[in-house]
């Protein structure tokens, strides 16, 4: 499930213990368009994924935050803390790779 995360939620959003890719991103991108139909695909493929998705113009202080100056940035958030950083596009594998790296073994089956 893709949601939307704001500067109101997103704090709550990352510290849960179940894994989140938080997607940085903008309307004008292309390369974050393109980024986002294959997150759009992964969570359809698997539900139990927690992706959120952060517009950098509507909130750039949390952009700011994480230093983020090139989109799309993906980053893995496990309590708070920040797993792993992914910068550019990149492959629905290589994504949920991410989520099995950091013991989410279930995640490698699709639903």
């Amino acid at each position: 499930m893709i949601t939307t995360l704001t500067k109101d939620t997103f704090d709550t959003a990352i510290s849960d213990k179940t894994p989140i890719l938080v997607d940085f991103w903008a309307e004008w991108c292309a390369p974050c368009m393109m980024q986002g139909k294959v997150l759009h695909a992964l969570s359809e493929q698997y539900p139990a994924l927690r992706i959120g998705k952060v517009n950098v113009d509507e909130y750039g202080e949390l952009a700011q935050r994480f230093g983020i100056d090139i989109i799309p940035t993906m980053i893995l958030f496990r309590e708070g803390k920040l797993l792993e950083t992914v910068v550019g596009l990149r492959q629905a594998q290589e994504l949920l790779g991410l989520f099995q790296a950091h013991g989410a073994e279930s995640y490698g089956q699709a639903e």
